[in-house]
C-alpha cells in the first residue's frame, strides 16, 4: 500500500462469497477493507479470530460497519471516503418474496449508486446473477451477454437483480462513476451454507436418491474464482483509458470454465462424504404438480413458521434446466481465467464439511419409523399416484372433483413427507 490509506467497501460483507473477497483484498493489500453488513457487530467464525480478517480488524487494516442498504444516510456512511466499492449485499434468493427482494436488490441498489455519486467513489462493482438472462422455462448453453432480459423471470429474486444490474449499468459514467457487473454462475466452496449442507440434510432423509430431469448441462463457480473476478474487474476499471473504458458500464458470466452435467456434480459431492449418489430419474413434468402444491402450503403455513421448502416450482426449473455461459468476454476485458480448477474446488470444499460425512452422522432410535422414501417401491407408488391425481382430476377444471381432490393431494403429500402411508396402498 502506498503512504496514502485508501479505502473498498463491500456490502454484504459477511456472506458467503463476499467472505471470500474479503479476505482476498486484505491479502493483496492494494486497499483497507470496510465490511458492511446487517448485524449491529461483526461475530468472527473460530478460523477467522486468528486469520487474515482477524488480524486485519486488530490492526486497523480493516473495520466493520453496521448498514441496512435500505437506509441510505446509513450506507452514505458506510462508503465514505472510499475509493471502490464491491456491492455483493443480497437477500437468500431461496426465499421468493417480492417485497424484501425488491427492497434490497432495487431500492438498496439505487441507495448505493447514489452514494458512490454524491461521495465520488471512483469504481462500482455489482454482482449479479446469471439468473438475470433466465426466465425458467428454456435452457442455456454456451450463453453470452448478449442474451437479452426474459420479459419473465423464473422468481422474483431473479427480476429484482435484472432491475438492479439494468441501474448500475445505466450509472456508469455518472459524475465520473465506472461501473461494471458480475455474474457468477452456481457458486460453491467451503463455508457455503446452503449448497452442502442441504445436500447431506437430504441424503440423511433418505431423499437424495432422485435425479430430477436428467442430463442438464452446468457451470458451477468456485468461490475463490468469484472472488478473483471481482478484483479483476476493479483493476480492469482502475486500468488506462482504453481499457477502463472498455470495461465500464458493461455486464460479465463469470464460470470455472469446465460445464458439468448437474446431478454429476451433486453425485462427486455426496459419494466423496460417504452418501449414495442419486439413481433413480423422475421427469421435472411429474414434479411440478407436486411442487406448485409445496410451494401452496408454504404460502399458508409461512406465517406459523413454516420453513423454506426445497421442493418448489422455480427450484424444480433451475435444476433440470441446462444452464452454461461463455465467460470470453470477461477473459478479454477483464482478463479473467479460472484459478483454481473444478476438480481442486470439489476437494477443497468436500474436506471442509468432516462434520457432515456419513461416518460421523447422528446416531438414530432403532425404535423409529423408517421414512417412506427409503421403500424405493412405495416412493414411486407415492409419486405416480400423486401426479394421477393432478393430471386426472386437478386439470379437468371440475369444481367439485378439483376441490376434493386437492384436499387428498395435500393429505397424501403431508403423509408422505411423515412416512406415514398405509402398508397396502
Amino acid at each position: 500500500m502506498s503512504g496514502e490509506e485508501r479505502w473498498c467497501v463491500v456490502t454484504g460483507g459477511r456472506g458467503f462469497a463476499a467472505r471470500h473477497l474479503v479476505v482476498m483484498l486484505i491479502k493483496y493489500g492494494m486497499f483497507s477493507v470496510r465490511v458492511a453488513d446487517l448485524g449491529p457487530t461483526i461475530m468472527l467464525d473460530s478460523d477467522e479470530e486468528n486469520g487474515v480478517l482477524g488480524e486485519a480488524l486488530k490492526s486497523g487494516r480493516a473495520e466493520y460497519v453496521s448498514a441496512d442498504l435500505r437506509d441510505k444516510s446509513q450506507v452514505l456512511k458506510a462508503c465514505q471516503g472510499a475509493e471502490v466499492v464491491f456491492h455483493m449485499a443480497a437477500p437468500d434468493s431461496s426465499i421468493n418474496n417480492h417485497q424484501l427482494h425488491h427492497s434490497v436488490n432495487v431500492q438498496g441498489t439505487r441507495n448505493v449508486i447514489d452514494a458512490c455519486i454524491e461521495l465520488k467513489v471512483k469504481r462500482l462493482i455489482y454482482t449479479s446473477s446469471p439468473s438475470v438472462v433466465f426466465d425458467g422455462v428454456h435452457g442455456i448453453i454456451n450463453g453470452d451477454e448478449s442474451l437479452p432480459y426474459p420479459s419473465k423471470h423464473n422468481d422474483s429474486y431473479s427480476a429484482t437483480k435484472a432491475e438492479g444490474e439494468a441501474m448500475v449499468i445505466k450509472s456508469n459514467g455518472s459524475s465520473g462513476l465506472l461501473t461494471c457487473c458480475i455474474r457468477p454462475s452456481s457458486i460453491f466452496g467451503p463455508g457455503d451454507k446452503l449448497l452442502v449442507p442441504s445436500l447431506v440434510a437430504a441424503a440423511r432423509a433418505g431423499k437424495s436418491k432422485f435425479i430430477i430431469g436428467d442430463g442438464n448441462m452446468y457451470d458451477f463457480t468456485y468461490v475463490e474464482n468469484v472472488a478473483h473476478a471481482h478484483i479483476c474487474a476493479e483493476r480492469a476499471l482502475a486500468s488506462e483509458k482504453t481499457i477502463a473504458e472498455k470495461a465500464a458500464g458493461q455486464a460479465y458470466f463469470i464460470t470455472n470454465m469446465e460445464p458439468i452435467k448437474f446431478w454429476e456434480f451433486m453425485s462427486i459431492i455426496l459419494e466423496s462424504l460417504g452418501y449414495v449418489r442419486p439413481k433413480f430419474k423422475i421427469p421435472a413434468s411429474v414434479m411440478m404438480p407436486i411442487a406448485h402444491m409445496v410451494e401452496l402450503i408454504y404460502k399458508a403455513l409461512a406465517p406459523y413458521g413454516m420453513k423454506v421448502p426445497q421442493l418448489t416450482p422455480s427450484r424444480i426449473r433451475l435444476l433440470s434446466r441446462s444452464r452454461t455461459f461463455d465467460c470470453s468476454k470477461a477473459n478479454d476485458r477483464l482478463g479473467y481465467r479460472p484459478i483454481v480448477p473444478l476438480q481442486e474446488g470439489l476437494r477443497r470444499t468436500i474436506e471442509s464439511y468432516p462434520h457432515l460425512r456419513a461416518d460421523v452422522q447422528p446416531k438414530r432410535d432403532s425404535k423409529v419409523d423408517a421414512p417412506l422414501w427409503r421403500n424405493k417401491k412405495q416412493t414411486l407408488a407415492v409419486v405416480f399416484i400423486m401426479a394421477a391425481f393432478y393430471f386426472s382430476f386437478i386439470a379437468t377444471g371440475n369444481a367439485t372433483i378439483t376441490a376434493v381432490s386437492k384436499l387428498l393431494l395435500v393429505a397424501s403429500i403431508l403423509l408422505f413427507i411423515r412416512g406415514k402411508l398405509p402398508r397396502k396402498m
